[in-house]
C-alpha cells in the first residue's frame, strides 16, 4: 500500500508514530504538508498538485488535518475522494466533527447523551438560556477552541453572562453547557477505529485545574469501558460519520455524556497510557480497506431511475409489529431489507424468519413512492395562524 499522511509537521508525534507503524508494515508511506497543495479542476478529470507538480497516484490517505487550515484542509481531502483515493476519514466527517455546535446537534437528534447545552446570541436570550441548561455554575466554550483553549467555568449566572458578553463583543460564537459535577477535572477518551473501540483512558486534572486534556497537564489512567460507553463512542463517531476518532465522554450520573468528537486525536497520551499500537492499529485498518472497499451503498444501488436507499422506522402500533420480515410483504412491494437497527445494535442481512419489533429501523432499497407510502406523517402541534384585518 502506499500511504500518504497529510500533516503539516513530519515531527508531531503522531504523525512519527503513523510513520513508523506503516513502515514496519513494508507499506510506502510519505507525509505531505496539508497546505502546499493546489487543486485542479475541470471536466471529468479531478486533479491534486503538490509543491507544484502533479501528485503521483496513492492507494490511500490519513488526514491529521488541524483546526486553523480545516477549510482548505477538507477540500483536500474531497479532492482525494474525488480522485478515488481511500481516505480514513472523510472530508464531511471531519467537517462535522470540527463544528463544535453542528455536532451536538447531530448527536442530540440521534439519542446520544450529551451536556445540556445552549447557543445563544442576543444579549437577552444569555440569562434565560443559563436557567435551562440548570443554573450556575455553567461551561462557557468557544466553537473554534481545540486542547482545552476557549473553555470556561464560570461559578455565578453574573460572571457566566459577563464573559459571553466580552465574547461576543469579539464576535466569538459560545456554547452554554451544563456543568456536570460528578465529572468535574475528569473524563474519558475512547478510540474508536471502524466498529470497535480500540483503547480508552480517563484524563483527570491535576490541581485546581479543571480541564483535564492531557496538553494542560492531565493525568491519565487505562480504563476498561463497559458496553454502554463503548457502544456511544462508537455510534457518536458513526454519526458524525468518521472511521477514526477520538471521543471525549463525560462519566455522568444518567451514564457517558458526548462532549466532543475528534477526527485527528492525539496519540501520544492514548499510547503512553495504555501501551498499546494504536497507530498501528490505524495502518492495519486502512490497509484492509484498500484491499476490500466498503460500497458506498448509495450510489452504487441508485442505478435505476425511482429507486433509492432509505430508513423505514417501525413505530410503537405499526402493522409489522410482531410479523416476521417474510410476512411483512416488504418483499412483494419491491424493497429489500439491507441492514435491522435494534437498541444499539446493527443486523445485516436479516432472515426472512426476523420478527420485527417497535422500535426497530429498517435500511432498505427499493421503489422511492413505495418506501414514501410506508412513512408515518410526523405528528406537529401546528399553530393556528392568527389573521390580523388589512388596514
Amino acid at each position: 500500500m502506499k500511504l500518504a499522511i497529510l500533516s503539516r509537521s513530519a515531527k508531531a508525534y503522531s504523525t512519527r508514530r503513523l510513520v513508523e507503524a506503516a513502515k514496519q508494515r513494508n507499506h510506502g508511506v510519505k507525509v505531505l504538508d496539508t497546505l502546499k497543495f493546489s487543486i485542479d479542476l475541470e471536466r471529468g478529470d479531478p486533479d491534486l498538485y503538490y509543491r507544484s507538480k502533479l501528485l503521483s497516484s496513492y492507494d490511500a490517505v490519513v488526514p491529521r488535518i488541524g483546526a486553523s487550515i480545516t477549510y482548505f484542509g477538507t477540500a483536500v481531502v474531497r479532492q482525494f475522494e474525488q480522485m478515488h483515493v481511500f481516505c480514513a476519514n472523510s472530508s464531511l466527517g471531519i467537517v462535522n466533527s470540527r463544528d463544535k455546535l453542528r455536532s451536538l446537534q447531530m448527536l442530540s437528534r440521534h439519542q446520544i447523551g450529551i451536556p445540556k447545552t445552549a447557543f445563544a446570541r442576543d444579549k437577552g436570550d444569555v440569562l434565560p438560556a443559563i436557567e435551562r441548561v440548570g443554573g450556575a455554575p455553567v461551561i462557557i466554550k468557544l466553537l473554534e477552541g481545540t486542547q482545552g483553549v476557549g473553555v470556561i467555568l464560570a461559578d455565578s449566572e453574573k460572571i457566566a453572562e459577563a464573559i459571553i458578553e466580552t465574547l461576543q463583543s469579539t464576535r466569538q460564537n459560545v456554547l452554554i453547557q451544563k456543568f456536570v459535577a460528578e465529572s468535574k477535572g475528569k473524563d474519558i477518551r475512547a478510540i474508536v477505529i471502524g466498529d470497535r473501540v480500540v483503547a480508552a483512558m480517563r484524563r483527570v486534572a491535576q490541581g485546581q485545574e479543571f480541564r483535564s486534556n492531557v496538553h494542560r497537564g492531565g493525568r491519565t489512567e487505562v480504563v476498561e469501558l463497559d458496553d454502554n460507553y463503548s457502544e456511544t463512542a462508537v455510534r457518536a463517531a458513526q454519526i458524525m460519520g468518521l472511521r477514526i476518532a477520538g471521543v471525549d465522554m463525560l462519566e455522568g450520573k444518567d451514564g457517558p455524556q458526548v462532549m466532543e468528537v475528534n477526527s485527528s486525536p492525539g496519540l501520544e497520551g492514548i499510547e503512553g497510557a495504555t501501551r498499546l499500537d494504536i497507530a498501528g492499529a490505524i495502518i492495519d485498518y486502512v490497509a484492509a480497506q484498500v484491499d476490500f472497499p466498503e460500497l458506498d451503498i448509495r450510489q452504487r444501488l441508485t442505478v435505476s431511475r425511482g429507486y433509492d436507499v432509505a430508513e423505514l422506522a417501525i413505530p410503537d402500533g405499526s402493522e409489522f409489529v410482531g410479523k416476521t420480515l417474510a410476512e411483512s410483504g416488504l418483499k412483494d412491494r419491491d424493497i429489500n431489507v439491507l441492514s435491522l437497527y435494534r437498541a444499539g445494535k446493527v443486523i445485516p442481512n436479516p432472515k426472512s424468519t426476523r420478527d420485527l419489533q417497535a422500535n426497530d429501523r429498517l435500511l432498505c432499497f427499493g421503489k422511492v413512492s413505495t418506501m414514501r407510502d410506508l412513512v408515518p406523517q410526523k405528528s406537529q402541534k401546528r399553530r393556528k395562524p392568527k389573521l390580523k384585518p388589512l388596514p
